[in-house]
């Protein structure tokens, strides 16, 4: 996916089994991002960071959700665990992490893998890609921060 491209329908599955559709945020912006696993100290730092300017990006027009290839289970604990007040979906099957090209080929000390590369999409309220953060420029402790200046 890149910038202008319409966002898929079907997001996916939360947490809690419920389905999540674009659909459900016509009318209001929309930070969609993915993130590599649950508890890790990255991930955990990205999501307390939008978690406390979660407030500001809301009177902003914004909703948050957050997008891993984790169990419902592991994000029923890393929500409860963090209080984090925004959806996080389950993509266990790859399906969305494909569709938008999150999913890809990294490596760690020499060792090679596909893993979700961490990836921030803002989307209007059309459901139309407006600006996409990945990688290194996003900053793990500093992301709500980040978004807030866009």
């Amino acid at each position: 996916m890149k910038i202008g491209d319409k966002a898929p329908e079907v997001l996916g599955h939360d947490e809690n089994g419920r389905e999540i559709r674009l659909e459900q945020f016509k009318g209001q912006k929309l930070v969609l991002y993915f993130y590599p696993k649950d508890n890790t100290s990255g991930c955990t730092a990205e999501a307390c960071s939008i978690r406390d300017n979660y407030g500001a990006l809301r009177k902003k027009g914004y909703a948050v959700v957050g997008v891993s290839v984790d169990s419902a289970s592991s994000h029923q604990k890393f929500k409860q665990k963090h209080e984090l007040p925004f959806p996080l979906i389950a993509d266990v099957d790859h399906t969305l992490v494909e569709q938008m090209g999150v999913w890809a080929e990294k490596s760690m000390y020499g060792r090679k893998y596909f893993g979700t590369v961490r990836t921030t999409f803002l989307i209007d309220e059309d459901g139309i890609i407006q600006d996409i953060i990945a990688g290194k420029q996003i900053k793990t402790k500093t992301h709500g921060e980040q978004l807030m200046a866009l």
